[in-house]
């Protein structure tokens, strides 16, 4: 790796974490990497599911009970979820994060149609009001959940940190969802590599970018195999039963948030998926169940792939 460039490599958010710079000195690099770093962590600290004491534990803690008051940043994370309850039809619900409680990935074995139905009539972000910035699950055992953009919403913010800091060349790269920072310093982009969803050593794609993110869902991350069958972690809040009909979905947006966002309800929207994201403009590369690879026709920005 040529000298200028600078990276910091940690875990976060439940997986591995890179932070690239270029054209700084070791000196300069150093502070603003870990700036970004602490970023990422502030964000986790206050909206992971694990932490007891993070805002959305205390939220969920208090469902049927009393509201509580959030601040700007939340509220424009919760604005961001109605949007995309909205236009996947009601399909990105972060009250689904329920259905955890049946869905174990580590045990080889499917929740029956009994143990999934009383966390089924739990999921409704209709169910969550806001008034004056108090927020409350109004059914008791409800849970909010940002997991299904909390890591890219991360990647925008340490992106946000770089770029505030006078950073022009660089990348976030946080589990494999990625918001690039600018070009190297010589002006090329960054070969992103997709990973293949069934060769781990593989790559599907390479993708050039300067400029905004790159983000990817599918079956291959946390998943288990039942009697032959595939059975991943993205799922549906309207059966409890598990997107099925594509092995990933890679979407490039200007922002992870949105980018992590519509690869998930593309993934949820099984064989509506490529109509959705022809529909979006965003340049994207689905591969299916038999291993065929989908993109739209007309790559924005001059983004194309290369298997």
């Amino acid at each position: 790796m040529n000298a200028s460039v600078m990276k910091l490599t940690f875990k976060a958010m439940g997986g591995a974490c890179e932070l690239v710079v270029d054209g700084l000195s070791a000196a300069d690099a150093q502070p603003h990497l870990l700036a970004a770093q602490q970023e990422i962590q502030r964000i986790e600290t206050k909206y992971s599911r694990y932490r007891n004491d993070s805002l959305l534990s205390r939220l969920n803690q208090q469902a049927g009970g009393e509201p509580i008051e959030c601040d700007k940043e939340t509220l424009q994370l919760f604005a961001h979820a109605d949007a995309l309850y909205n236009i996947s039809q009601g399909l990105f619900d972060i009250t689904s994060g329920v259905l955890r409680r049946a869905w174990n990935f580590s045990e080889l074995r499917v929740p029956s149609t009994r143990a999934l139905k009383p966390l089924l009539d739990l999921i409704d972000w209709r169910l969550v009001t806001n008034q004056n910035t108090h927020v409350l699950l109004t059914k008791r055992g409800m849970e909010v959940d940002f997991g299904g953009f909390g890591k890219e919403y991360a990647a925008d913010r340490a992106a946000a940190v770089l770029l505030d800091a006078g950073c022009q060349h660089g990348y976030v790269n946080l589990a494999g969802d990625f918001r690039i920072v600018g070009p190297k310093a010589d002006a090329s982009p960054w070969m992103i590599g997709i990973k293949h969803p069934r060769k781990p050593d593989d790559v599907v794609a390479t993708i050039p970018l300067e400029i905004g993110a790159l983000a990817t869902s599918g079956d291959y991350e946390r998943f288990i195999d039942v009697n032959g069958k595939r059975y991943c972690h993205i799922l549906n809040p309207h059966t409890g039963m598990p997107a099925a009909y594509w092995q990933s979905i890679s979407v490039i947006a200007p922002l992870a948030l949105v980018a992590g966002s519509y690869s998930t309800i593309a993934m949820l929207m099984e064989e509506k998926a490529l109509d959705f994201l022809q529909l979006s403009g965003l340049p994207y590369l689905a591969v299916d169940q038999q291993g065929r690879c989908y993109q739209n026709q007309t790559q924005a920005d001059g983004h194309q792939a290369s298997a």
